[in-house]
């Protein structure tokens, strides 16, 4: 079979360079070796990040600017009116927000009236705030923020379905790479452009063509769940460094209880931690930052996860997703979920060099890849 397009990795990355890549035109497939939504993307917080928290040592950074307009084109496609149609995806929240307390809620009122920060977060009035800080004992300072946030499920479900029978499932032992060709198991594509957007995947993959570079890093996280009687709550609990001290959403469960995720600087440092002393550590945290809500009675779980991302000097964060090219082999890690459509963008005018083929493309006869569970869906609870 002929492509244009091979994708390797049902993330979200993969899947919509996938619908991208067949509205311009290009036959193209993508295969993936566990479960569509991947590791990392269906573990996201589902925040659409418009580069406020990277900004929070009081300058716009490279990575607060690369990410700025990627909540408008996100918007768009939620409203049906972008690049993809995402209508039927489920908003959790249409803006996270961040609060603070003490003497950085002074500072913060400063920075966010700045001109370069007005249009990222407004200071929500005193007699507006939201649940759980309406309560007379915070005294902090809550700002909305210009972030959605996803429901993750919902929005792989919707790309699936969007993409139809172009996402097969593979068994990597049954893989194998020729100059011209890719072989699964007794079936031969021949695409003249593979994408390799399979996360962690992308190592085994690599080597499996035969390239070493470019090279991978993982940044580990320790992310915690706590489920039960809790009200939603989707903000960053803001200290003074350029990550959040916790950064909290919120996911329904069945019979009106909700679980909420917790990462930021919890889930970075808390990466040596046991289950039993991350959560401690959680109970403690949110004990200082909303002392006065009850989490009594709550279930408990955590989620250790690498982030797998292009190699970076000293192992930091990358500012921007990344798109490598190794001849017709082409590589990225989208490094944040916004990121998404910029992956595409970049493959696309990767791609521009060779017409699309416009040749319609049936799905393989191979095994449909299935959803990823969400994390809450198949962890221990204690």
């Amino acid at each position: 079979m002929n492509l244009d397009l091979l994708i390797f990795g049902g993330g979200i990355a993969g899947l919509w360079t996938l619908l991208r890549a067949r509205q311009a035109g290009y036959s193209v497939l993508l295969l993936e070796s566990r479960a569509l939504g991947g590791v990392q993307s269906i573990a996201s917080q589902g925040i659409i990040h418009g580069g406020t928290k990277y900004a929070l040592t009081g300058r716009l950074s490279e990575a607060a600017r690369a990410i700025g307009e990627m909540p408008g084109r996100w918007r768009a496609c939620l409203e049906g009116k972008g690049e993809l149609n995402l209508s039927p995806v489920r908003l959790l929240s249409p803006h996270q927000y961040l609060w603070s307390s003490g003497s950085l809620a002074s500072g913060l009122a400063g920075f966010f009236g700045s001109r370069a920060m007005r249009s990222r977060a407004h200071a929500v009035p005193r007699n507006q705030l939201p649940p759980p800080f309406d309560q007379a004992e915070f005294h902090g300072a809550l700002y909305r923020l210009d972030e959605p946030v996803l429901d993750t499920a919902s929005l792989m479900a919707t790309l699936v379905e969007q993409a139809g029978g172009l996402c097969s499932l593979y068994a990597p032992g049954e893989l194998s790479f020729g100059a011209e060709s890719v072989r699964v198991g007794d079936r031969e594509l021949k695409p003249r452009h593979i994408l390799l957007a399979a996360g962690a995947g992308n190592a085994r993959l690599l080597e499996s063509l035969g390239l070493r570079h470019p090279k991978m890093q993982r940044r580990p996280l320790h992310m915690v769940m706590a489920a039960g009687a809790l009200p939603p709550v989707y903000a960053h609990a803001m200290e003074a460094s350029a990550n959040p001290r916790i950064t909290i959403t919120s996911h329904p469960l069945a019979g009106g209880e909700w679980v909420w995720y917790l990462g930021g600087n919890l889930a970075e440092r808390g990466v040596d931690r046991s289950p039993a002393e991350q959560i401690r550590v959680t109970r403690r945290e949110l004990g200082e930052l909303l002392p006065w809500l009850d989490l009594s009675g709550l279930k408990w779980a955590t989620l250790k996860i690498d982030r797998a991302e292009v190699a970076t000097p000293g192992g930091r964060r990358p500012d921007d997703a990344f798109l490598g090219r190794e001849g017709r082999v082409l590589v990225t890690w989208p490094t944040k979920l916004a990121f998404a459509p910029r992956v595409a963008d970049r493959v696309l005018e990767a791609l521009s060099d060779s017409a699309p083929s416009g040749s319609p493309v049936a799905g393989l006869p191979l095994e449909r890849a299935p959803l990823a569970p969400l994390p809450w869906e198949v962890v221990q609870w204690s």
